[in-house]
This record gives C-alpha cells, sequence and structure tokens, in this order.
C-alpha cells in the first residue's frame, strides 16, 4: 500500500474512451522524506513527508506499509509509482458551512407554507419531555460540514508528470486547494 499526498485544484472534464468523463484535478507537488521512525527508536514505523509547493512546507505522518521499505531520508516520492495503478482511495475534508438549520443540515421539508404558518421552516416537534434533555444523535440544527470524506475504488483517469497533475473521477471533497490524501 502506497500513499501521496495532493492538493485540489479544480474539476473539468475529458474525453476518455469517446466519452465525456468528469474529472477533478489533483496537483502533487514535490515529496520528500523527511524522517525515517523506525521500532527501536520512535517505538513504531512511520514515515514523515515534507511537502512542498512554493514557500509553504507540510510535514505528514504516514504509517510504514510493505512497499515504502525501500524510502530513506531524502528520498523523493513521484508520480512514477502511479504507472500500474487503475484505483485509489481519497480521504478529504469536506467544506464546512457553519452553524445550519434543519432544513438545510438534514434536508428536512419544514412546515406548511399557506396562510396561518408563521414557523415555515422550523424544525418541528422534536420528541417528548421526558428525560428533559435533547438525546444524542437527533437530527436538529447545527454545525454543518468540515467532516472526513474517504472514497473509494475512485478510478485514475489521467496521470501527467510534466505538471504533476492526476484526474481523478468524479467529485473529490473540499475546497479548492486543499490537502487531499491519495493511497493505493
Amino acid at each position: 500500500m502506497s500513499w501521496i499526498l495532493g492538493k485540489k485544484l479544480e474539476m473539468t472534464r475529458v474525453i476518455h474512451d469517446g466519452k465525456y468523463v468528469p474529472v477533478t484535478l489533483v496537483k502533487v507537488p514535490t515529496l520528500t522524506v523527511a524522517q525515517v521512525k523506525t521500532k527501536e527508536i520512535d517505538g513504531y514505523e512511520a514515515i514523515v513527508v515534507e511537502m512542498e509547493d512554493g514557500k509553504k512546507k507540510t510535514l505528514r505522518e504516514v504509517p510504514f506499509t510493505g512497499a515504502m521499505t525501500s524510502l530513506a531520508k531524502g528520498d523523493t516520492i513521484s508520480l512514477d509509482i502511479l504507472d500500474e495503478v487503475k484505483e485509489v482511495e481519497i480521504v478529504s475534508t469536506s467544506k464546512g458551512k457553519s452553524f445550519q438549520g434543519a432544513m438545510k443540515r438534514w434536508n428536512f421539508h419544514g412546515l406548511g407554507a399557506s396562510h396561518g404558518h408563521k414557523y415555515v421552516r422550523s424544525l418541528g416537534s422534536i420528541g417528548t419531555r421526558k428525560p428533559r434533555r435533547t438525546k444524542p444523535g437527533k437530527k436538529m440544527h447545527g454545525h454543518m460540514g468540515l467532516d472526513t470524506i474517504t472514497r473509494k475504488n475512485v478510478p485514475v483517469i489521467l496521470v501527467n508528470k510534466e505538471l504533476s497533475v492526476i484526474g481523478l473521477k468524479g467529485p473529490v471533497a473540499g475546497s479548492r486547494n486543499s490537502l487531499i490524501e491519495i493511497t493505493f
């Protein structure tokens, strides 16, 4: 199992097998192995990867897997490891939508909107009066978004090594320039 860190660029469409296919473009900046953690020294096995995108540097720790045994400190991870890969798994963070009402957050239909109704977009009844608390998991208004989204078996449509861009079929959660973990 291998791992790459990228940044979401935008969505577009490409012609693949004679059809238009919607793809999300992901930029893979220069990835360098900053540290190799071993069980003897650190108590567990992992690799710390440094992502350099312009002036900004990001460090991310990756669990050690069998495919990463040949990596040492200072090695670079390139898109050559994606040559034989057809499908990947994506982990990203969705867009934050702040505090939202129940209609937007849970897709409730609301109350009647004809004459005489004051509370059209309200939640409605939330249940019994005992116990005098809101039970956990109740679908009510509150914070929406900023969830970790995982998509499995996402086809890789495009790999451009000159621009270091990957084209993944379909949408990827998150805003532009958000970090995306790609495992395969």
